[in-house]
């Protein structure tokens, strides 16, 4: 790179992923255009878990990016950042995802407990990240904001529940006549 001033910006991470044991995308996020197609994420997360799934370090550079890693049963947890990110900042994203996955899933945390809770994943992810600025890396304020989010009634209940009182009402003044 040349001796360009680097802009300042809050984006700190470029994507989150997820990857199970067999190389494949269980979640994928990207916050910028550096992969804008699905086809060009998917090679690089192939890229990715080629060139990580077999060590025991923590961190990489690959393709002018920074990626740090954590491995779980059997899956694979990427933070990904620029070249010159403050790789213990990426760190403490990865941590706090992991972190707070793991007290959601009660410590399972498996390919099969993440899939059967994805909504708590993508809650989690938007809690920490959001539009690639860091916003939170404490794992209890996480899994708290994501149980209040998740005792929400879901937006097809409300329908349902509205539809029901609506129908209730108009039976009840029917009677009344």
């Amino acid at each position: 790179m040349e001796n360009a001033t680097l802009e300042p910006s809050l984006i700190t991470v470029k994507a989150v992923l997820i990857i199970d044991n067999d190389g494949e995308r269980l979640y994928a996020k990207y916050y910028d255009d550096t992969y804008p197609s699905v086809k060009e994420q998917k090679a690089f997360e192939k890229n990715v878990y080629s060139k990580t799934h077999r060590t025991d370090s923590e961190i990489a550079f690959l393709e002018g990016l920074t990626v740090v890693y954590k491995s779980s049963i059997d899956l694979y947890f990427y933070v990904i950042g620029s070249s010159h990110e403050n790789e213990l900042m990426l760190m403490a994203v990865l941590n706090c995802l992991f972190d707070s996955l793991s007290q959601m899933l009660r410590k399972n945390v498996e390919k099969r407990a993440v899939l059967e809770n994805m909504e708590g994943l993508f809650l989690a992810v938007d809690e920490i990240v959001d539009g690639g600025v860091i916003l939170e890396s404490d794992p209890q304020q996480v899994v708290n904001r994501v149980a209040l989010r998740g005792d929400d009634v879901p937006l097809t209940e409300q329908t349902v529940t509205q539809v029901l009182q609506s129908a209730k009402e108009q039976i009840k003044w029917s009677l009344l006549r």
